[in-house]
């Protein structure tokens, strides 16, 4: 039995087509509820990025989206540019900023959250 299901959003609903191109927010947002609905004893989790151009409350309405299909995990990091063919980084995100969305997330319900500029999706995914 796996310790945890993990589909990462990774970036707000506005920034889907450019970030994840051919994927869709309304599947992804799906796709958790399923596992919820198939599977109540298994978490699950995902994983946004920041820096691609979203505002703090577009992040917030992300959480907030997640949590409405009882997601019950979290992770926030940084986006850091792979190499010059991906998407530029439009901002670093403070530290401060990803402790006030972690206040925020464990206030809107989120079991274990995660948020840091060097968090990833995988950190300390099983709990």
């Amino acid at each position: 039995k796996p310790a945890c299901f993990n589909h990462n959003l990774e970036t707000v609903e506005r920034l889907q087509g450019e970030v994840r191109r051919g994927a869709s927010w309304a599947h992804s947002l799906g796709l958790l509820a399923a596992s919820r609905e198939l599977a109540p004893t298994i978490p699950t989790k995902s994983g946004l990025m920041l820096g691609l151009g979203e505002s703090f409350e577009e992040v917030v309405a992300a959480m907030t989206a997640l949590r409405a299909v009882d997601c019950q995990r979290l992770t926030l990091g940084q986006y850091l540019r792979p190499s010059l063919a991906h998407i530029p980084v439009q901002r670093y995100w403070h530290p401060g900023e990803f402790d006030q969305l972690a206040q925020i997330a464990r206030e809107l319900g989120f079991a274990d959250v995660r948020s840091g500029p060097l968090v990833r999706s995988s950190y300390h995914a099983a709990g």
